[in-house]
Parts: C-alpha cells; structure tokens; sequence
C-alpha cells in the first residue's frame, strides 16, 4: 500500500538548495524530495535519541543530585577530573 503523500513548497537559503541539488546531480538521491525526506528522517532520529538520553541518563542524574547534594560537583572539579581522563587516556595511548 503506497504512502499517501502531501505536495508541499518550500523555500531554502541559497546554499541549501545547491546542496540538495548536488545531492541528486551526484546520484546519491534519485529526486530532490528524497534529500529532504532523508533529512527529515535524520532529524527525526537526533530527536528520538535527544529524548532518550534526558529521559535515561539526564533525569536519573538530576535526580541522583536532587536525593543526594553532597554529589554535586563544581565546574572547577569536573574540568579537573576530565583534565586527568584526557592525561590518562594520552599517557596509555602514547
């Protein structure tokens, strides 16, 4: 059963529709609405992982903080601790 399908006008900053109409003249796309239906999938899907991460990892810490407040932390403490990762990590690649 086919999509059903809505005609739409857009319009896009200079540089955009050049690189639409790239996208199609390199044959990467057949058609210019298959470079914004691709986008929009793209879009779609930054969006659902965004959502995940807040929902799994952001609230849970938030909330970690909020029942706990002696785990906060400064930015002064938290750059020195990825100061030390980046060290690390340097020092066991190297």
């Amino acid at each position: 059963m086919p999509f059903a399908r809505n005609a739409m006008r857009i319009n896009l900053p200079n540089e955009m529709a050049e690189l639409v109409r790239a996208k199609v003249a390199t044959g990467e796309y057949a058609t210019e609405s298959e470079v914004i239906r691709d986008g929009l999938r793209t879009l779609v899907a930054r969006d659902k992982a965004m959502e995940a991460w807040l929902r799994d990892q952001v609230v849970p810490a938030a909330k970690a903080l909020q029942a706990d407040p002696s785990r906060r932390r400064t930015s002064e403490q938290v750059r020195g601790h990825l100061a030390k990762k980046r060290a690390h990590i340097n020092q066991t690649e190297a």
